[in-house]
């Protein structure tokens, strides 16, 4: 055996480890130290030295930041109409923010990572225990860990505090699981149990080099003793403890470093997450490539209108353009290219640059509204919710596919011994009284008829083998995470604890029932009978659960000798091993709890000979001891000793549907969504789970694409079947057109499992999929709601990537609680995260993290309500007011001969978007609530409104783009036609008649300019249905402002700029009546169509939520007359 451990392997990528650095015997084997990274985890992104160069490279990756800095360059380069400083600036501001934002997420990932490196470790070093710093620890070094105490690497256990070897740890920040697991020393290093003895220990790891799977590990321990000749132990994944685990319910462990730093597999896991997008943004892309086509075509028409122009001998370039005699011997094609760059500067502003940093921060500073929300804050646990990623705010407001986990998201994973069934006997536990216990036979609620003296043996049996058959530890302690537990309230002294809380659930069941189980101690089990006597088996063999099996055995010996198998698993993986027992009665009580929703285990067991208990430890031996293909060695011996048992009976254990789960789910059908539901679980608990929370509703027919019915007939012909169904009565239409609640319309449910989900993925052998993937996307779109279960992780993704790049690409959110869900999380659009029972780690993967699934309801119906709506009008509003901006620019050149003469100053060019018309439409976007809070939630038919990217598609910004061309054309005609009549004046001044204003290129622009900022606040203050004194301060505000700053810039000399043109400007226009009236009457005609269209839609179109905005502003009218009419009639009386 021990040649073929040594000579087995055939590693080339393989590292060896020295434990405690201490060489091999000499003689033995050659002495190579090998380098290997320190315990140093780094999460950050930048560093010091490289965050400027890195940051800036990564934010002009940005089409829109690039497009900028190149149009400054252009300015700083060649003769521009404007100063670099116009586009320099609010560039320069864009950059700044969004470095502040990104160097400040960054260092708070320095500070995480610098408080993780610097706690301290303790290692033993010649004998002693030296306490360091975990960046410090070394691979090689034994590490002495305590309870409670994270692993600071990944480690090779080598003793602990218990006899037997054994450790039990959490994994919950790894793979989200919070039950404790059990670990196990190397067998020959066990009795190492202090320093001195470590000290003495001689032996090296060979292992494999890292690799991110939690789950494997093969490596061999090499012993030296006094003999030349090392003992080889095989290692497996239960003898690594992982960094980031915990140590619980053993005082202390030591174990040496095999991989640190960023080379443990918890390091390694750090998935990358994939840049999520939202549609609005992907919108948002696309109209600012037709806004730059838009500036394109406008700088090459000008540039083309003006060479026709100067064609005529007498329009020459005019003189006050200060060209050179050099500039103009030029070749035309260069003059013609650099007139063109001028013309793309001038009109550069209709691209927002400001809109990118708006959106920026919309998003940061509307993303606590969630963190804040009241109502989303969960007292069980402390917590509210959080958000992991602000992009995708306004996706909550979009999702049309909802894919849920089953177990901790609509169930609470919380589970409740219910009933257990022995030989078709019933027995149900009374609850428990007052906190007493109500003892013996009392306990038992015997709804059939009694067993006879074999069936009473059966009974006791089959209680036994469930104190037996399971890995709960009992702990002694009243307290664990902070939270008090206690099997006996009077005593308060220990509690049951295990990987699973199913096994937990039947374990204080069969205490209910009369048999307690105690402890494991000196590897005997103790179990308390219903005599109050104590009963002692023999573990000797744990045949551990896993998800292939589905099942778990132990093998026993009783005080008296005999020998026993108890087996407990999913009723699948237990009938067909069984050769006899009363399997009826308990098959038909199993299927009538699963259809109860009721989760039902089955139990079994055999009797062995002393032989045959022989042969099966050999067997185990030998499985255990292979280094290649130990997983599958293992799964055939299990599968030869797990055979031809007695049954014994069943139980069930109800996991209770979450509070309010029911009623989310009619709310999110009502809103338009569909919702499945993906789990691991059996098909008739899930569909039990399904109907209890209204996902199948009593007269929703039922369509089954199960294993069960592929194997009566062949997958094309079900799939090809009920395709017929489904679409005989929609004909060519989908379900997405009528309400989910129709009555109309037969309502369908489709249950798929996972072994039906492969085959229907799978390429045929031709390499075509068969068209089967087609037909089932087909069959799902006529489906309210589809059931996946017996799914692994994996298929859990695969099926949202399948709806995901459906040809009509929906939006998909996920939700799930585990490990097991993190997966679909990722794939997902959105993803959530439920903050369970099963650890972090789906909360730690996901864009947003919920205490509670009720709680979807509000994220979705209020809170992305609120986020799409707002940016949607953020995202119009921007390119709005940057079109009625530059497009009296455009039309300016034609009446300045095409010199690009800029209309505006440079002081109004650069503040429009930074300072006059910022900050009331940031304000809208984050406070903005068009319809209230409860009637959203109250009607979620209201989400329907906004679904598709309802309010960015392109007839929408069509018709916002022409609103800011004709109120562009209506600033600039209608002041040109105020200064069409000029005459002299005494002291020669050009003055236009009827204004009696200065006439000048200065004033008119600023007259434009005026009734543009004026117009385009105004606006916004039209559609804006939500007042509070912040909008009042800000809009009016802003205006305010505007008048104040051009009060200021042209009423004082400024002596820093070397033009004084703006001087008294915007003094003498407000001292003109006419000018007065012109800008009332300009902003009047420009906002009247927008309002005209608003009313004439409401009128003759409106959609349901213009209904219920009407219908409330009535009824405030209806209150406020009621109350000035009691007012009144009081008065009179009186």
């Amino acid at each position: 055996m021990l040649q073929q451990c040594t000579g087995e392997e055939n590693w080339v990528d393989s590292r060896t480890v020295y434990i405690g650095h201490r060489e091999p015997p000499p003689g033995t084997e050659a002495y190579i130290p090998q380098r290997f990274p320190d315990n140093r985890i780094v999460s950050s992104k930048y560093t010091f030295w490289n965050f400027v160069p890195k940051n800036l490279f990564e934010q002009f990756r940005r089409i829109a930041n690039f497009y900028f800095l190149i149009i400054f360059l252009v300015q700083l380069i060649i003769d521009t109409p404007t100063s670099p400083i116009t586009s320099g600036l609010p560039l320069f501001f864009v950059i700044t923010v969004t470095a502040i934002k990104q160097g400040y997420e960054d260092w708070l990932r320095h500070k995480a990572d610098n408080a993780v490196n610097q706690c301290p470790v303790h290692i033993i070093q010649h004998g002693k225990v030296v306490r360091k710093q975990s960046h410090k620890l070394r691979v090689g070094d034994i590490v002495l860990v305590k309870e409670d105490e994270t692993f600071p690497c990944d480690l090779i256990l080598l003793s602990t505090s218990r006899d037997d070897g054994t450790c039990f740890v959490t994994t919950a920040s790894l793979d989200g699981e919070s039950s404790h697991k059990t670990y196990y020393a190397v067998q020959d290093t066990k009795s190492f149990n202090t320093e001195q003895e470590l000290d003495t220990l001689r032996a090296t790891i060979e292992c494999e080099q890292p690799q991110p799977d939690l789950y494997k590990f093969v490596g061999r321990i090499n012993i030296y003793q006094e003999r030349d000749e090392p003992i080889a132990r095989p290692l497996g994944s239960e003898n690594v403890l992982l960094r980031g685990a915990t140590l619980k319910n053993t005082e202390y462990v030591y174990a040496v470093a095999i991989y640190t730093g960023m080379e443990t597999k918890m390091a390694l896991n750090y998935q990358s997450k994939s840049q999520k997008r939202s549609a609005v943004e992907k919108s948002m892309n696309a109209f600012l490539i037709v806004y730059l086509c838009i500036l394109l075509s406008k700088a090459l028409i000008n540039t083309v209108l003006k060479y026709v122009w100067q064609a005529n001998p007498n329009r020459d370039e005019p003189w006050y353009n200060e060209k050179t005699e050099s500039e103009r011997q030029r070749h035309v094609l260069i003059r013609a290219f650099t007139d063109f760059l001028a013309f793309m500067v001038l009109f550069n502003y209709i691209i927002p640059v400001s809109m990118y940093v708006t959106v920026e921060m919309q998003k940061f500073l509307g993303s606590y509204f969630i963190t804040w929300d009241e109502e989303m804050f969960d007292d069980e646990i402390g917590e509210g919710a959080l958000v992991n990623t602000s992009d995708l705010n306004e996706e909550l407001g979009q999702v049309e596919y909802i894919f849920t986990d089953k177990t901790g998201t609509l169930t609470e994973n919380n589970m409740e011994f219910i009933e257990c069934c022995v030989d078709g006997h019933v027995y149900v536990p009374h609850a428990i009284c007052n906190g007493q216990i109500l003892p013996g036979a009392l306990g038992i609620d015997m709804i059939d008829s009694s067993p006879g003296p074999d069936g009473k043996e059966h009974e006791e049996l089959f209680f036994r083998a469930l104190c037996l058959c399971h890995t709960v530890q009992v702990k002694e302690e009243e307290t664990v995470d902070g939270i008090k537990r206690g099997i006996h309230q009077g005593k308060g002294t220990s509690f049951y604890i295990s990987s699973s809380p199913d096994e937990v659930a039947l374990v204080e069941g069969m205490k209910r029932l009369g048999f307690t189980y105690l402890r494991l101690k000196d590897n005997h089990m103790e179990i308390l009978n219903r005599e109050d006597e104590i009963e002692r088996f023999e573990l000797l063999e744990v045949l551990n659960f896993d998800s292939v099996r589905r099942r778990m055995s132990v093998i026993v010996r009783s005080g008296t000798g005999e020998l026993y198998l108890f087996c407990k698993g999913a009723d699948s993986s237990i009938f067909p091993r069984v050769i006899s027992g009363k399997v009826e009665q308990v098959r038909a009580r199993v299927e009538h709890n699963a259809v109860e929703g009721l989760r039902t285990l089955c139990v079994a067991y055999k009797l062995l000979t002393f032989e045959e208990y022989q042969d099966i430890c050999q067997l185990l031996e030998t499985a255990k001891l292979a280094l290649q293909e130990r997983d599958k060695k293992l799964a055939e011996a299990y599968d030869a000793i797990e055979r031809d048992f007695i049954l014994l009976g069943a139980t069930a254990v109800e996991d209770r549907l979450q509070d309010k789960a029911a009623d989310t789910i009619e709310s999110l059908h009502k809103a338009g969504m569909k919702v499945w539901v993906l789990t691991g679980d059996k098909m008739e608990t899930a569909a039990a789970t399904c109907y209890a929370s209204k996902l199948f509703r009593r007269s929703t027919q039922i369509l089954e694409l199960t294993t069960k019915r592929t194997e009566e007939q062949n997958l094309h012909d079900v799939l090809f079947d009920l395709s017929r169904t489904v679409l005989r009565q929609h004909g060519s239409l989908t379900r997405d057109t009528f309400s989910g609640l129709s009555n109309e319309f037969q309502d369908y449910g489709l249950i798929i499992d996972g072994a039906t989900l492969t085959a229907v993925m799978k390429p045929d052998q031709d390499g075509s999929t068969g068209n089967y993937k087609e037909i089932f996307l087909e069959i799902c779109r006529n489906c309210s709601a589809v059931l996946c279960c017996r799914m692994a992780p994996l298929q859990k993704a695969q099926i949202v990537k399948l709806i995901k790049f459906s040809k009509e690409h929906p939006i998909t959110l996920a939700i799930g609680d585990g490990a097991n869900d993190v997966s679909m999380i990722l794939e997902a659009h959105v993803g959530i995260g439920i903050m369970g029972k099963e650890g972090r780690q789906a909360a730690r993967n996901s864009d947003y993290a919920i205490p509670k699934f009720k709680h979807l309801k509000k994220m979705l119906l209020v809170h992305g309500h609120y986020y799409y709506i707002r940016i949607a009008e953020l995202v119009q509003y921007f390119f709005y007011k940057n079109v009625c901006f530059i497009f009296p620019q455009f039309l300016y050149q034609f009446f300045c001969g095409f010199s690009q003469q800029p209309l505006y100053d440079t002081a109004y060019l650069t503040l429009y978007n930074i300072s006059f018309t910022s900050l009331p439409i940031l304000l809208y976007s984050l406070i903005e609530q068009h319809i209230n809070m409860d009637i959203l939630k109250r009607d979620p038919s209201l989400y329907r409104d906004i679904a598709k990217n309802s309010l960015l598609r392109w007839r929408i910004f069509i018709y916002w783009t022409f609103l800011g061309v004709f109120d562009a054309v209506v600033f600039f005609f209608g002041a040109y036609f105020l200064f069409d009549n000029t005459t002299f004046t005494s002291n020669g001044q050009l003055m236009t008649t009827n204004t009696q204003m200065m006439f000048g290129n200065w004033t008119f622009g600023t007259l434009v300019f005026t009734v543009l900022v004026f117009t385009v606040t105004l606006k916004l203050a039209l559609d804006t249905h939500y007042w509070t004194w912040i909008n009042h301060f800000v809009i009016w505000g802003s205006l305010l402002f505007y008048v104040v700053f051009s009060l200021l810039w042209g009423g004082i000399i400024w002596p820093f700029l070397n033009y004084q043109r703006m001087y008294y400007v915007f003094m003498q226009m407000l001292s003109s009546g006419p000018a007065w009236l012109c800008i009332i009457l300009l902003i009047t005609v420009s906002l009247l169509p927008d309002v005209v269209k608003k009313v004439m839609c409401r009128a003759l179109w409106p959609t349901t939520t213009e209904r219920i905005q009407t219908k409330r502003k009535c009824l405030n009218v209806e209150q406020s007359t009621i109350f000035m009419l009691s007012q009144t009639s009081s008065s009179i009386s009186f």
